[in-house]
């Protein structure tokens, strides 16, 4: 019997997860537009992305023993609020370091939302088969939702401004928070369960550092101490983490689990993906807007061959899994993902038809990848620490997306520098040499035969960049791939 009730609540709690996931893409046709408003740096660009994904990252696992000890609907109406008052601040920031700040807000309330969905809709649904459609449901919705972002954001881009990628979340939430008090069903939380904060602060802590430390090796003034003390800081409190889980009786994340091999081969899979998918289609959306000309939305358009593939290739891989070995699957999902990227690769100056063939091919193999690190881990990790396992799973997402935004951005942004060769007679400051944005900003107060020489010296310079950073995602998918292998040979013969 249909029950509307439940489907509401399933409506709700998805419409939640889908601003999650599209805040994590949505400003990648808004950064240039944000970046000439608002003069960001290229450091300060990456912060603005980077410091969402990092921060949810983080707090992902803590929020959710938060939502086991005191209710999951109390923390996702605290969440949904919170999301709500930093998505204003955000869309009226008035510089860049307040944008960031509220991108790090927006992450708090994100990481109080995001565990509870699937936990509601655990409860929620009771039949083992509407359950299973639910849950399909849920994870089509995380799924695309980051393939959205940049479409919906070109459109507002395009017809208002950049901050209105902020302020679309403000009556979607609002909605969301008023049926959640009446619909969503309250479930006392377990006061016994532990909620381990200090494990959380210590993963942002290591994250942020390492994160830093990448950015400023990458910097063309970045400083080589500064860095190393950054990166330094990272290792030892990601090792201080580690110490005080493996001494946990009731750990904030099991790493006893990374010894089973399709649950590690999993949460790799699930880290590189997120990392290819993101770091891919935040420097090809800029390419198409900077280089290519394009608008906002077109930009989107394009880039949304990549999670399309990925969403149409996740069902077909499922229904394989029972058939072949699900390392192998992963680990060729991995090369086909680096076969899209070489067609990319060899297809950016000839037109645009041959970038999508490239893009859904990495997309498609990207996705299928990410499918079945999903079923590795759930299916190998034991019933009794299934949350605990899916907690880990949304962090190898989080981290993946946050590192590949950054590695990505930095090194491009490194090669750039190095690429860059201002025509002779034209004087420039220093960070002309940092970014394409920039140079392109700075040649808009010059006159038209220097502008039109410095704009073409800044576009091939972001090509040869692109092109050096393609070549190492591909090493990068194919030495993944090949460790998979050897893992799943390894992990038969024992």
């Amino acid at each position: 019997m249909f029950n509307f009730k439940q489907w509401l609540i399933l409506g709700v709690v998805s419409s939640a997860l889908l601003l999650i996931v599209m805040d994590s893409t949505i400003l990648y046709t808004a950064l240039p537009s944000l970046t000439h408003d608002l003069g960001a740096s290229a450091s300060e660009k990456l912060w603005i992305l980077n410091g969402y994904s990092l921060i949810m990252a983080g707090l992902l696992p803590a929020m959710g023993t938060l939502g086991d000890r005191y209710g999951h609907k109390k923390i996702f109406a605290i969440g949904l609020l919170a999301f709500t008052a930093t998505s204003l601040l955000s869309a009226f920031a008035p510089n860049p370091t307040v944008l960031i700040v509220g991108r790090v807000l927006l992450a708090i309330g994100a990481s109080m939302m995001m565990p509870a969905t699937l936990s509601i809709i655990r409860v929620t649904f009771t039949d083992s088969r509407e359950l299973g459609l639910a849950i399909g449901i849920w994870a089509a919705i995380a799924s695309g939702g980051a393939g959205i972002g940049p479409i919906v954001g070109g459109f507002l881009v395009q017809h208002y401004w950049w901050g209105a990628a902020f302020l679309i979340n403000i009556p979607i939430a609002i909605l969301a928070f008023i049926l959640t008090l009446i619909y969503v069903p309250s479930h006392e939380g377990n006061k016994d369960r532990k909620w381990d904060i200090t494990g959380s602060v210590q993963i942002m802590i290591s994250m942020v550092t390492i994160v830093f430390a990448i950015k400023e090796f990458a910097k063309r003034d970045g400083s080589p101490q500064l860095a190393s003390v950054s990166a330094i800081i990272g290792i030892v409190v990601l090792l201080i983490f580690i110490r005080r889980m493996l001494r946990s009786s009731k750990p904030l994340l099991d790493l006893s689990l990374f010894k089973i091999s399709p649950f590690t081969v999993g949460c790799i899979t699930a880290a590189v993906g997120f990392f290819g998918q993101l770091g891919i289609q935040y420097i090809v959306t800029q390419r198409l807007q900077l280089v290519e000309q394009l608008s906002p939305l077109q930009a989107g358009f394009i880039t949304f061959s990549i999670p399309a593939a990925a969403f149409v290739a996740g069902p077909l891989v499922g229904k394989m899994m029972h058939r072949y070995n699900v390392i192998r699957i992963m680990s060729v999902s991995l090369l086909i993902g680096a076969a899209g990227t070489i067609i990319y690769l060899l297809q950016f100056d000839a037109g645009i038809l041959g970038q999508i063939i490239g893009l859904a091919l990495l997309g498609g193999g990207l996705g299928a990848g990410m499918t079945a690190a999903s079923h590795s881990i759930m299916s190998s990790a034991p019933p009794e620490k299934a949350g605990m396992a899916a907690s880990i799973e949304n962090v190898a997402y989080e981290v993946g997306g946050a590192t590949g935004i950054a590695i990505v951005g930095s090194l491009s942004g490194l090669m750039y520098t190095l690429s860059m060769n201002i025509p002779k007679g034209i004087q420039v400051p220093a960070n002309v040499k940092d970014s394409l944005d920039e140079t392109l900003f700075f040649a808009e107060n010059l006159p038209a035969h220097a502008s039109e020489l410095l704009k073409t010296a800044g576009r091939v310079a972001f090509d040869e960049s692109l092109s050096f950073v393609l070549i190492g995602l591909i090493v990068f998918l194919v030495l993944t791939s090949l460790a998979m292998e050897w893992i799943g040979v390894r992990s038969r013969r024992l």
